[in-house]
């Protein structure tokens, strides 16, 4: 068996498809368009084998579609700007460009590698100046419509890198990189106004714009958008109270258990608490403490709860005579309704907690179903389900669910609130303190305020210096680059030095690819003719915010008329993550970050393991998702050198469903090395037999031998075709394995013509094509296909040909399979009934016993009882 030999297979195929530009996208109207898309990759050095399953899912897309005869777009870019390059140039002393460029031209090459039909042509990096000018003039249009404003608001702030620091990169309370405990501050900060958006960004995931999308992205979207009908409504002050605080003013969902409040809460960072603060300085140290917790939601959970009472007392809405104490509290955020909530400790965890600790009434107002109200009592757990309301007064006695209208009626009719629609989506803060991002076009002056550069003036380019050998924002400390006259009025001013979000980044740049023009983000005409995306394909973790934000971009683009969709991404795909063992060195003298070990510097011997180079022992840890951090990652090129990229591919595609994890193994991709073998050997030993003048030779008068190899090849490219319609990729491979294995048994021998020979090796190299498309190069080119088999039509089933002549049904005999039979697949439900009886093993189990029921699953099971 000859050998199939990827070090010289793979780069001559990769550099035929270069050289004849095989993938290069046209604006083809004459042919159905299909774009496909992967998230693009942050450069971050060097990919691992889990990108080469992420990569190649587009690939089997791409490829398949091009061969069905759609126009194909599949652009790669990168995700360049971002803290990464920053730290990385504090560390070593060089410039985030530098190390950006460097690692991206690195990753070029692995990716080339891997056979992906890309069209490299569209490539950028969205840290091109030719990228951010764009981005830059849409938000000048964008603040021009009022989608952007400028406000305060709070923040995390790393003391120590001195930055805002997103929700996620605060670790239990403390700066991801840093590991500085996180303050609360309050900076000008600069928005999207994406809640203007939040009603179409909501209905659109239920009325059909989306087309097809997990149902769990579906969700997660909605909860985070998190729309809520509640109650906005005013306490008064029941006793002598600061003008401006006669009326404190919340907004809560749960209306119906206000006969349950016994506190009234506010933020440390409420305008009441601030007016209090100014003359206590033990409130102000209060104050200062709470700012030291982040302002996400998980950290305010996590943390203790704690108060400060106020000398305020606030009148019961519902219960006559009775007052409300207040009280500074660190679990609420300003950011979240009006930064003030009534306490309902009886049937809120958090408020239970609180009230708890500072020996606050609790009474329960929600019967859970089955209680006696005489006896139920709150102790330690909030009931937070459903129920019947008591100790409520006029609500005594209404389901949970009705009380909630009429409360806000009651409360309404006192003309102390209204209902009202709430949303937990908050605007989208869009400014970071760095440098390696795209600078906003903005620029302040003491006289006119803050001033949009004219678009003449774009882009406004970082400066190619900058100094990192301190923390915070070099653009603050450059001398030169963020002083400017300002466009008014012509006095000195300065330039914004915050960047954008690297979300601003993604959320667009597939109108980029799809028209890549130099004077304006988009053509409009071939933005319309290639969105939306027809196919996108990422990871589960940027189902909330990437897709949202991208969603809403899209929104403003259209109202700016750079397109004409509203939504981006017509089909998503949310893949499953590559895992593998993490390995840890015995040495617990280093640091964490630093006892992480490579696959490959660990020797495995059954359930041990040790240091290949000092011997020690090596601690095995959980399975889990490939990362840098814990360096559990395994190099495509590793596996390339020895296997071929192929391979790594068949692998990752064969081993588990898509959306589903897959454990990296050695034993897998060795197996799926034999296998490419294998399709070689019997593709070589077919010799050119496509180029014989017999291939037109198919007659349906034929010797049985080549009716049955020709329904094999039919019915797999039947189930081929809607396995990869349907993202079944691991389900294609699995046929295609059966039917390499039984073709291959019908073309080595003489009973098989050679017409039905030549069909089934055709069809095999292009059914293979967007799997292994090095080795189906190969095989096309060895059997005389004609050009190469990434520009060859996919192969059609003849329908005539899918339809069994027979048909195998099992057959039980009061619920217990006794036998099978063959029948012709026309059979009448009589003459499978006439079969069934006549069968030996049948006749023993019935034995003259009477036949109760004799039933037909068509196609399917016989079941007989006696």
């Amino acid at each position: 068996m000859a050998r199939y030999n990827p070090k010289e297979a793979e780069p001559k195929w990769r550099k035929a498809w270069e050289e004849t530009d095989a993938f290069r996208a046209e604006e083809d109207t004459s042919k159905p368009k299909y774009f496909v898309l992967e998230m693009f990759p942050y450069p971050s050095g060097r990919i691992h084998i889990g990108h080469v399953r992420n990569y190649a899912m587009g690939d089997v897309i791409a490829r398949y579609k091009k061969a069905q005869g759609h126009n194909v777009l599949h652009p790669m870019g990168w995700d360049a700007f971002g803290m990464p390059a920053e730290n990385a140039a504090m560390e070593s002393g060089g410039h985030p460009r530098t190390w950006t460029y460097n690692n991206i031209a690195i990753m070029r090459d692995q990716l080339k590698r891997m056979g992906l039909a890309i069209d490299w042509s569209r490539e950028f990096a969205t840290s091109d100046p030719d990228y951010y000018v764009h981005e830059q003039r849409m938000f000048l249009d964008f603040w021009e419509r009022g989608f952007i404003h400028r406000k305060e608001s709070m923040v995390n702030w790393d003391p120590v890198d001195q930055t805002v620091l997103a929700n996620e990169q605060v670790i239990d309370g403390k700066g991801w990189r840093s590991g500085a405990p996180v303050e609360r501050r309050t900076l000008s900060q600069w928005f999207f106004r994406i809640t203007d958006r939040a009603e179409d960004l909501l209905a659109a995931l239920d009325d059909g714009r989306l087309g097809s999308w997990p149902e769990n992205v579906v969700s997660m979207q909605r909860n985070w958008i998190g729309k809520s009908k509640g109650l906005r409504m005013s306490f008064q002050a029941a006793d002598e109270a600061p003008e401006k605080f006669q009326n404190i003013e919340i907004y809560t969902t749960r209306p119906d258990t206000l006969y349950g409040a016994s506190f009234l809460g506010v933020s440390p960072d409420h305008p009441l608490a601030k007016h209090y603060a100014d003359a206590d300085p033990e409130l102000q140290a209060f104050i200062a403490d709470c700012q030291k917790t982040g302002t996400s939601e998980q950290a305010i959970e996590k943390a203790e709860k704690k108060g400060y009472r106020l000398p305020l007392e606030m009148k019961h809405p519902v219960k006559e005579g009775e007052t409300l104490p207040v009280f500074v509290a660190n679990f609420i955020l300003m950011q979240y309704g009006t930064g003030a909530i009534f306490g309902c400790p009886a049937h809120d965890q958090r408020d239970l907690d609180f009230a708890r600790k500072y020996d606050l009434d609790v009474t329960p107002v929600v019967l859970p179903p089955d209680a006696d109200q005489k006896t139920f009592e709150i102790e330690t757990e909030a009931y937070v389900g459903p129920g019947t309301m008591f100790n409520s007064g006029f609500l005594d006695g209404l389901r949970w669910e009705e009380a909630l209208p009429k409360m806000i009626e009651h409360i309404e009719s006192q003309n102390a609130g209204e209902g009202t629609t709430n949303y937990r989506l908050r605007d989208w803060g869009i400014s970071r303190q760095r440098y390696w991002g795209c600078p906003i076009p903005a620029i302040h002056c003491e006289k006119c305020g803050v001033v949009p550069v004219p678009k003449q003036d774009l882009p406004v380019a970082l400066p190619d210096e900058a100094d990192f050998s301190e923390p915070g924002n070099p653009l603050d400390r450059h001398p030169t680059w963020k002083h400017v006259d300002c466009p008014k009025c012509g006095a000195a001013a300065r330039r914004e030095t915050d960047t954008f979000d690297t979300f601003v980044d993604s959320s667009w740049y597939f109108a980029r690819f799809a028209a890549p023009t130099p004077d304006s983000p988009t053509n409009k005409d071939m933005a319309d003719y290639w969105l939306p995306v027809d196919q996108y394909i990422g990871g589960i973790e940027h189902a909330i915010l990437h897709l949202l934000y991208a969603r809403y971009f899209t929104r403003n683009m259209k109202d700016c008329d750079y397109l004409s969709v509203e939504e981006p991404f017509r089909n998503l795909f949310t893949q499953g993550m590559v895992v593998h063992a993490t390995y840890l060195d015995s040495d617990e003298s280093k640091p964490l970050k630093d006892r992480w070990l490579f696959p490959e510097q660990v020797i495995l011997k059954g359930d041990s393991a040790t240091h290949a180079e000092t011997g020690n022992t090596v601690k095995i840890g959980g399975i889990e998702k490939m990362s840098k951090s814990k360096k559990n990652v395994v190099s495509p090129e590793e596996i390339a050198n020895t296997y071929g990229a192929d391979a790594a591919r068949w692998f990752m595609l064969s081993d588990s469903p898509p959306e589903r994890d897959v454990e990296w193994s050695e034993a897998g991709v060795e197996g799926a090395w034999k296998l490419v073998n294998r399709i070689w050997d019997t593709c070589e030993q077919a010799g050119s037999i496509l180029r014989e003048p017999h291939l037109g030779n198919l007659s349906a008068d034929m010797p049985e031998a080549d009716m049955a190899l020709r329904r094999l090849t039919h019915g797999t490219v039947a189930n081929v075709t809607e396995d990869i319609e349907n993202f079944r990729f691991n389900k294609a491979i699995a046929r295609l394995y059966e039917y390499i294995n039984a073709a291959r048994k019908s073309v080595s021998g003489d009973t098989v013509s050679a017409p039905v020979k030549a069909e089934a090796l055709s069809a095999l190299a292009r059914l293979i094509s967007p799997f292994i498309p090095h080795v189906a190069e190969e095989c096309w080119e060895h059997l005389g296909g004609e050009g190469m088999v990434c520009h060859a039509p996919w192969p059609k089933a003849d329908q005539s040909l899918l339809v069994a002549k027979t048909i195998i049904l099992p057959i039980q005999v009061n619920g217990k399979r006794r036998g099978k039979i063959s029948v012709p697949a026309e059979a009448t439900e009589q003459e499978v009934k006439e079969l069934a009886l006549s069968d030996e093993a049948i006749q023993r189990h019935i034995d003259g016993k009477e036949i109760r029921k004799f039933i037909v699953v068509p196609g399917r099971i016989i079941n007989i009882v006696v």
